[in-house]
């Protein structure tokens, strides 16, 4: 804006500096989404939330007063903090409230979210760009405007979040034990003492017990409950991803899918149909719970692929005489939208889904937190590599994301099982952990104390009295006949 151009010449003037001012939010946002991990687990889901959004708070309304360069660079680096630590907390939040059978509509609900704030933002700085007039006599509340109504949604997410419900596992993994119990039950509406909600809550515990054993075996001199020993205890946590072969894996598998969720290409394109974007979201967080989230990262992979490689032959082909070949230019164009389409019911919602589901509890934080970094330095590396292979190799830009996509199609179907279903706890049989006999025995023995064994048990019997009862029922039919 020329507005904008006229306060800070330093930056209208140099593409580097452009490049920094874009890009510095997405350093924030690898910086907070690592952070969060530890957050998570010292000062709760719920508080993390809050610290994320009081950052956006400060962020945007440093950068909408900025008076000079140093406060614009602080202010978009302290909103990539802010965004960044609520992309990794916000999909662990959910997965840890939503039971099974929805859990990837409620995540899914993010990506819609994200597509719904493009849309607004292209919106809003298309309509503040005409206060004063477009040339010289433009008012810089054209561009201070929409700085301002960012940090709205960052406001109201900071009041909000405390009329929400602490997550019940990190209740349990605190020893609350009747406040996880008294949470479930008003997420799922069910009486406390109902056994969908007993078998739920003593799953928890047992895998809460079952992992605080464990860590304190690892580190018998931090069992204390201090500040100091719970920030050490967290902080030895990371050591697990390394010590143990199935937690490197997964954590391996969750930055991979946020890296080939990037290498997609999706934040290299520009202009993107901000309605594309959210009408075809919508279908995917209604279908994510049915179809599962392989089939749609799989087909999705297919369709991107498809679109940038016939993208790419295009230009090829025609990008030295546009105004004679018209209909290959839309051709084009149809293209980039089928490809957003692709990706909006696919790699959008489903990546953040998996990220935030797919880890044990003992490495839950870290894990979606190293996940969801890989995303904000990835997207870093993409915005920084991109202008420069558009102007080198041009067409050829788009067949290099084209491979990319068929190398993440090609990364789920081999080394992702199918997670649609499954509860938090189910997830180590999913990815088929190993564990030593000593370590079963030891959480049967957990299951057994809590009381999880003998309510298993009675749904079996219940299950085998209900089949007999149908099998004498068919007998009985046939008899009459």
């Amino acid at each position: 804006m020329s507005s904008f151009q006229r306060n800070f010449p330093d930056i209208a003037q140099s593409s580097s500096s452009q490049g920094w001012l874009t890009s510095i939010l997405q350093l924030g946002g690898w910086a907070g989404a690592l952070s969060a991990g530890v957050l998570c687990e010292i000062f709760s889901r719920k508080h993390t939330i809050f610290g994320g959004a009081v950052w956006v708070i400060l962020g945007s309304y440093l950068t909408a007063g900025a008076a000079n360069s140093s406060y614009l660079y602080a202010g978009r680096f302290f909103t990539g903090i802010g965004v960044g630590t609520l992309s990794a907390t916000g999909p662990l939040y959910n997965a840890e409230l939503a039971p099974p059978e929805i859990r990837g509509l409620l995540i899914a609900m993010q990506q819609l979210a994200t597509t719904i704030g493009i849309l607004s933002a292209y919106w809003i700085c298309y309509g503040t760009n005409y206060i004063g007039g477009t040339g010289d006599g433009q008012s810089a509340m054209a561009w201070r405007l929409p700085l301002i109504i960012q940090g709205i949604p960052a406001v109201v997410l900071a009041v909000g979040v405390w009329f929400l419900p602490y997550s019940p596992r990190l209740l349990m993994k605190h020893h609350k034990d009747d406040d996880a119990l008294n949470v479930l039950s008003r997420l799922r509406k069910l009486p406390a003492d109902d056994e969908i909600v007993q078998i739920e809550y003593l799953e928890i515990k047992s895998e809460s017990l079952f992992e605080e054993q464990n860590l304190a075996k690892k580190y018998p001199n931090i069992v204390g409950n201090s500040w100091k020993d719970r920030l050490l205890r967290e902080l030895a946590q990371y050591s697990l991803i390394f010590s143990t072969k199935d937690a490197f894996k997964r954590v391996a598998l969750g930055a991979l899918v946020m890296f080939f969720q990037q290498w997609s290409g999706i934040d290299s394109t520009t202009g993107v149909v901000g309605i594309i974007n959210v009408v075809t979201t919508v279908p995917a967080i209604l279908i994510i719970d049915k179809v599962g989230r392989k089939a749609l990262l799989i087909c999705g992979s297919i369709g991107m692929f498809a679109c940038q490689l016939i993208t790419g032959i295009i230009v090829a082909k025609f990008q030295h005489d546009w105004e004679g070949h018209v209909a290959a230019g839309w051709a084009a164009v149809v293209m980039i939208w089928l490809y957003i389409m692709n990706f909006a019911y696919s790699w959008g919602p489903a990546s953040w889904t998996l990220i935030a589901e797919i880890f044990p509890l003992s490495i839950r934080a870290k894990g979606t937190s190293i996940s969801a970094s890989s995303n904000w330095m990835n997207n870093f590396v993409i915005a920084f590599i991109t202008p420069p292979m558009l102007s080198s190799i041009t067409w050829g830009t788009y067949i290099f994301f084209c491979v990319w996509c068929a190398i993440g199609g090609l990364f789920i179907f081999f080394f992702f099982p199918e997670t649609k279903g499954k509860t938090l706890e189910e997830m180590d049989v999913v990815f088929g952990a190993t564990t030593s006999s000593d370590d079963m025995a030891a959480l049967r023995l957990i299951q057994e104390q809590v009381g999880l064994t003998a309510i298993l048990q009675g749904e079996d019997r219940t299950k085998e009295t209900q089949l007999t009862e149908v099998e004498h029922a068919k007998e009985d039919a046939y008899q009459r006949v």
